[in-house]
């Protein structure tokens, strides 16, 4: 692996290792852009470029080898979510009082500190943000610069003020980077101390050709669906799971069809039934939830006379029949509405009555 595999974004990557050839690499580093666009990577390959120990030169610029023991032992946190799962259950094995003490991190490598939201709130909190202060200022030992890897921008008010004191005045070997997906969440006087990175979205095509070599077992028409389905970015389109999404479409397109054409209830009720209690059934409905938002910009897209802006062209004939049925106010209330069932669900009001007020008050 080296920066030449990172997919798309090039001037921002040829920015970036321009800086790490001149050690002028910013103390405080802010990577937008999309769920799935590469963020959490980039991260990681710059961790490693920092501190690799033996760092190749790639198209006269600065890389890293990914072999060296301090790319190896920084690698081991590549897979994210597998390495956060081990930490909750880690946690969760302990005894209640040490558990309510403990906060979510993930550190493969003595001076690289992975910073992720700490369940069930998924906010990064202030015990966490302590923890890198108490470890940012002893100088490294294994390696030239400590890195801190703030997976999400999702920070309490007493985090993200703690964390501004360490940004106003950061060790000179410390770099502190932040990932998000919307700039506008951090702090404007968090945003203002560091360099913004943005990763934009990239081309259907580019994502399909990615497809193509990643994941052969796809078939074309498969291929070219998920291309428009990850929305540009390609950690999404790359882990894509096309079975689950059409289970969650027909759902949600059974919803809407049933409220557009104010027909039998019992299916529906069928539907929100099936939402259930607990995080399995949280992760569902935040699925069925998902793919609503993508039916309505897609009905969106035909209602304005761009159906070439169509996400699921796959069922793009029953969209628009369906689309003939309602107008662009509908579309606005039914976004409202579906932003209050979201709302609802961080009080953790009962799921399935939640879908079914969502479903009875848009019948026309």
């Amino acid at each position: 692996m080296s920066f030449s595999n990172f997919h798309g974004n090039t001037e921002t990557i040829v920015r970036i290792r321009e800086m790490l050839a001149r050690d002028r690499f910013p103390h405080a580093a802010i990577l937008a852009g999309p769920e799935g666009a590469g963020k959490y990577a980039l991260a990681q390959m710059i961790a490693k470029a920092l501190n690799c120990l033996d760092r190749p030169q790639s198209d006269d610029l600065p890389d890293f080898c990914g072999r060296c023991t301090n790319c190896t032992r920084i690698a081991q946190a590549d897979d994210l979510e597998a390495r956060f799962a081990e930490a909750v259950e880690a946690r969760e094995s302990m005894r209640e009082a040490d558990k309510r003490e403990s906060r979510i991190l993930i550190q493969t490598h003595p001076e690289v500190m992975v910073v992720p939201p700490d369940p069930p709130q998924m906010l990064i909190k202030i015990g966490q943000v302590r923890q890198v202060i108490d470890s940012v200022y002893y100088k490294p030992v294994d390696s030239r610069r400590k890195v801190f890897i703030f997976t999400e921008s999702s920070f309490m008010k007493e985090a993200a003020n703690s964390l501004l004191k360490v940004l106003e005045e950061p060790p000179e070997y410390a770099t502190l980077i932040l990932l998000t997906t919307n700039p506008g969440e951090l702090l404007p006087t968090i945003r203002s101390r560091g360099v913004t990175f943005t990763l934009s979205a990239l081309p259907v095509a580019d994502l399909e050709s990615a497809l193509a070599s990643a994941r052969k077992e796809l078939k074309p028409q498969q291929r070219a669906l998920i291309a428009r389905l990850a929305n540009g970015a390609i950690g999404r389109a790359l882990s894509f799971k096309l079975n689950e999404y059409v289970e969650a479409r027909s759902a949600a397109f059974t919803v809407l069809r049933t409220v557009v054409s104010g027909s039998d209830h019992s299916e529906l009720f069928k539907i929100t039934e099936s939402y259930r209690a607990g995080a399995e059934g949280r992760e569902q409905i935040e699925k069925f939830l998902r793919t609503i938002y993508a039916l309505l910009e897609d009905l969106l897209m035909l209602k304005s006379g761009s159906p070439e802006l169509v996400r699921n062209t796959d069922i793009q004939g029953e969209l628009g029949r369906l689309a003939e049925g309602i107008d662009f106010d509908w579309i606005v209330s039914a976004s409202q509405r579906l932003a209050e069932v979201e709302r609802g669900m961080r009080r953790n009001l009962l799921r399935s009555l939640s879908l079914d007020a969502f479903a009875t008050s848009l019948e026309k």
